[in-house]
């Protein structure tokens, strides 16, 4: 098992999950965040401290595309070990759907 980020976390980018991964496994994108699945150690801290609930197990229906499209973000983007401010229309955007059509942008963030 491992959790991913869906698209809950996109136009938000809350951070609170980085700050409690004992392994680093986060990656940061322009408007979101990624988990590397291989680097998961499925101990799960991270999703209760996501106020957007992008964070979810793959062992919940229909998460296979979400593993693969963290795989390939977090192959792509910098790690991120430290919290920073949500984006300015997170608290707009928190519980919007159609976020990955509308909104989601394949750019790095800045990491760190």
């Amino acid at each position: 098992m491992t959790y991913v980020v869906t698209d809950n976390c996109i136009a938000c980018k809350y951070t609170d999950c980085v700050e409690v991964c004992p392994v680093d496994c986060f990656y940061e994108g322009e408007n979101m965040l990624v988990i590397h699945p291989d680097e998961c150690i499925d101990c799960g801290v991270c999703e209760p401290e996501c106020p957007a609930d992008a964070i979810r197990p793959d062992t919940e229906a229909d998460m296979e595309k979400w593993v693969e499209f963290n795989r390939k973000y977090s192959e792509a983007w910098p790690v991120i070990v430290t919290k920073k401010d949500q984006l300015p229309e997170a608290e707009e955007r928190d519980g919007e759907t159609g976020k990955l059509e509308k909104y989601f942008s394949e750019a790095a963030g800045e990491g760190g």
